[in-house]
């Protein structure tokens, strides 16, 4: 009881220094302990009290530091501005960090600049933004270079670039020219270029021809005779048993012998000399090992000190389940395998960040807001449509806008017969029939009182 009676004591005490009147000191020294009067910031933290309040506790408290702005002051000052939600969010993140160095006049003028800025990159009402985009990509287009051009230091894994790729993309292709992925790896295999290689071959395709094989059929024994190389087996990590297993899938009558020189003999009984030939056919093009459509795997090293895989040919869902890929952070150029794998959300973001690249790489620069709406108008369906007439264009709802575009008659022909009505809503169609397109100053009407 003494032990008690002295802390209360020195609590008391304590409230009495910080200010508060000793009366009132008298009547609440029981609900507090020493320890909880002399927390830091960190400690009032642990103890579970919000960011904000631990804040104006610590300021309550007589150690808050003289100009230093609350978390609580830039929580309600970004709330309280003109910026749009995600906007607020990352503001409030970058300033908590640069909080120490904050005034409260300085943190006004933060919040000012923002607000001047987003206004500034708002778009003005009924402006024309489709029109905007499509010259702000088609005019820097003209200077795009028609070649293609192979990745950096990739050897010679060759990718479409320039203007091919950007029309590939606008066109929504269900496989691009030049297929290819940016594997990364997890654990192990990232930092063991010995385990990478592995890895590739694994994922490379290999056929029992690409094992520098001897495929010959003989017609005097109605056989086929394979020789395999070792050291190769050896460089694509192949065992000669994977080989013969593989063979005898060829055909359910498929026999296989192994002759003292280990060349393997390979027939059927009762065999044509045109079966034969197909038998010598098949064998060469079975696949031993690796991912149907993935032509090579080329081991690089990245900037973090990683090895990583570059692939020609694309199977995202293939490669998904493998030991020692780090799907999390592998790429494919070829959107159509990014929708069926991610999602539309994804593929919206693939067809951003490829046009953007593909734009760099050419040294134009094209505001990311122009992109961004072609992209949103691509997969705002659902699905990736092409800027075309089995697309976007095609599925407008003006047929004047459909005829004008392609196919004129067809579409006219269209309207006449399903009894089509235009509303005149869009810009092709008032400019076809001789009046003011209903965008910028013609959205504005005038009634006289």
């Amino acid at each position: 009881m003494e032990l008690r009676a002295t802390v209360e004591e020195e609590v008391a005490r304590e409230l009495t220094r910080m200010g508060v009147e000793g009366g009132i000191a008298e009547l609440i020294k029981g609900e507090f302990i020493p320890a909880g009067l002399t927390a830091e910031f960190d400690e009032l933290l642990e103890m579970q009290v919000g960011e904000a309040y631990a804040e104006d506790i610590i300021r309550m408290l007589g150690r808050g530091e003289e100009g230093e702005v609350k978390l609580g002051d830039i929580e309600v000052k970004v709330d309280k501005s003109e910026l749009s939600g995600k906007i607020k969010e990352e503001l409030k993140t970058k300033l908590r960090d640069v909080r120490m160095k904050l005034s409260e006049e300085k943190l006004d003028a933060i919040l000012k600049k923002a607000e001047e800025k987003y206004e500034e990159a708002k778009v003005e009402p009924r402006e024309a933004v489709g029109i905007v985009a499509a010259q702000s990509i088609g005019e820097p287009g003209t200077q795009m270079t028609l070649r293609t051009f192979h990745y950096a230091g990739v050897g010679a894994i060759y990718i479409t670039l320039g203007l091919p790729r950007i029309i590939e993309i606008v066109d929504a292709r269900k496989k691009p020219s030049t297929p290819a992925m940016k594997i990364k790896l997890a654990g192990e295999y990232a930092l063991d270029r010995n385990k990478a290689r592995e890895l590739a071959t694994e994922i490379e395709e290999t056929y029992i021809r690409d094992i520098k094989s001897k495929i010959e059929s003989s017609t005097e024994d109605m056989c086929v005779w394979v020789s395999l190389k070792e050291k190769e087996l050896e460089r694509k990590f192949i065992k000669r048993e994977e080989i013969e297993e593989k063979i005898k899938e060829v055909g359910k009558d498929v026999l296989v012998e192994t002759m003292e020189d280990g060349k393997l003999r390979i027939h059927v009984k009762r065999m044509s000399f045109h079966e034969l030939l197909k038998l010598e056919k098949d064998l060469s093009d079975k696949l031993v090992k690796g991912i149907e459509g993935i032509k090579r795997a080329i081991v690089r090293r990245d900037a973090d000190g990683e090895y990583m895989l570059y692939t020609e040919g694309s199977a995202l869902k293939k490669v998904r389940r493998m030991e020692g890929v780090d799907f999390s952070r592998t790429t494919t150029n070829n959107i159509s395998e990014i929708v069926d794998v991610f999602g539309i959300e994804a593929a919206r973001n693939v067809i951003i960040k490829e046009m953007m690249d593909t734009l760099e790489e050419q040294g134009l620069d094209v505001d990311a807001r122009h992109v961004t709406l072609i992209a949103d108008a691509m997969t705002m369906d659902g699905e990736v449509k092409s800027i075309g007439r089995h697309g976007l264009a095609g599925g407008k709802v003006s047929a004047l806008s459909r005829a004008a575009f392609e196919v004129t008659v067809d579409n006219l022909l269209g309207a006449a017969m399903y009894g089509e009505t235009d509303e005149l809503k869009g810009v092709t169609e008032n400019v076809i029939v001789g009046q003011p397109i209903k965008l910028g100053t013609g959205a504005i009407e005038l009634v006289a009182r």
